[in-house]
């Protein structure tokens, strides 16, 4: 038995010497014991190592998420920022064009459906009763219109050459009487008509904050519920140029009455203009008007008004509106339409360029053609 076991532990020790775990072979059961503890370190600093770097990973996702989301709320503040400085430039600029105070300009100004302009001359004093006898209120009634409306009418002129003289002091008596004038700092002239429209509409927009101003000459009848139908329509619009558009041709000869100095410009011989809206009447909405009051010191004037204006809005994003109801022929064309249901905005005499002697007919195109002295208390806008 002895015998046996000796032989035994000596074959075992074999095996061990063998395999290298011997106590010959310089591996004792110290080192392997430090081995598996090294493994067993090392494998949870590994398996700690992945969960910190998802950790990372996850955290550093958060954090970029964060990071857009903070960008994001930066550039929403910005472009407030934005609005409300363009707003205040905006704001300036209209006053300064009419030499107001800024803070006239302020959000606490009365709200205005439109303000109508009559352009008239000195010499038009009869115009201008022909009018304020049959479509224009007044007295009361104008500032009823004012209040009740939001609609502001005023005859539009500047000043004579010769400032606080003989023409001047009797527009001045005029409009004591029945203060429905609007005064420029413009001098008056027939061939300044397009610096007068540019004076005009800088103005307007700076004294009355209005969704509309309208340009209309002192010889044409007015429908003023049917105007303020027809704007209601384009209400909602931003940029809005609403009148009869046409293209006239480019007048090079000299001494004729539209001649244009500049036909060059247009191209060969016999082109005409770019789309317009006829000088009678026109409207064009705040976003243009104010356009026009900050940039009037560099907008090009053509010898005729209508023409510049329809020049200072090409290259914009401006929605041209042909309406025909503004440009009816005096009667019998608007009578008949008025028969038949279908009321004109505005009339007058295209070989006139407005109403046709226009004094004595404006009782009659009012009589025959227009929409009743109540209409526009019963119009809704």
């Amino acid at each position: 038995m002895g015998l046996m076991y000796g032989t035994k532990q000596s074959h075992n020790n074999k095996i061990w010497s063998g395999s290298g775990f011997g106590s010959g072979s310089g591996f004792s059961a110290k080192w392997v014991t430090f081995f598996c503890i090294a493994s067993f370190c090392l494998g949870v600093i590994f398996i700690n190592s992945g969960h910190y770097l998802g950790r990372l990973e996850d955290d550093a996702s958060v954090e970029a998420r964060d990071i857009f989301s903070q960008v994001s709320r930066t550039h929403d503040v910005i472009m407030n920022l934005d609005k409300t400085i363009s707003s205040l430039e905006t704001k300036l600029a209209s006053a300064r064009s009419a030499k107001l105070p800024v803070s006239e300009t302020s959000n606490e100004r009365q709200k205005f459906f439109f303000v109508m302009g009559i352009m008239t001359a000195f010499s038009s004093q009869k115009r201008r009763d022909s009018i304020r006898q049959t479509w224009m209120p007044q007295g009361k009634d104008l500032l009823r219109l004012e209040k009740e409306k939001g609609i502001i009418i005023r005859f539009v002129i500047g000043h004579s050459a010769t400032q606080n003289g003989l023409l001047d002091h009797a527009i001045d008596v005029e409009d004591e009487q029945h203060k429905d004038f609007l005064r420029l700092k413009h001098v008056e002239g027939y061939h300044e008509l397009s610096s007068k429209t540019q004076i005009y509409f800088s103005t307007v927009a700076a004294k009355w904050d209005a969704d509309f101003y309208i340009k209309v000459d002192d010889d044409v009848h007015v429908n003023l519920g049917m105007i303020g139908s027809t704007l209601l329509r384009h209400r909602s619009k931003p940029r809005v140029y609403l009148g009869c558009m046409k293209s006239g041709p480019v007048l090079a000869q000299k001494g004729l009455k539209y001649h244009e100095p500049e036909y060059w410009k247009f191209g060969e011989d016999g082109n005409k203009y770019f789309r317009h809206a006829t000088g009678q009447i026109y409207a064009i909405s705040k976003d243009l008007a104010t356009y026009i009051s900050i940039n009037r010191h560099i907008l090009h004037k053509y010898a005729n008004e209508d023409v510049s204006l329809g020049s200072w809005f090409i290259g914009l994003d401006v929605e041209h509106i042909d309406d025909r109801s503004l440009c009816c022929q005096t009667p019998p064309d608007c009578e008949w339409k008025t028969q038949a249901g279908n009321l004109c905005a505005a009339s007058f005499d295209w070989s006139c360029s407005g109403i046709c002697k226009s004094v004595e007919r404006m009782k009659e195109v009012h009589k025959l053609c227009g929409e009743g002295d109540d209409a526009i208390w019963h119009t809704s806008f």
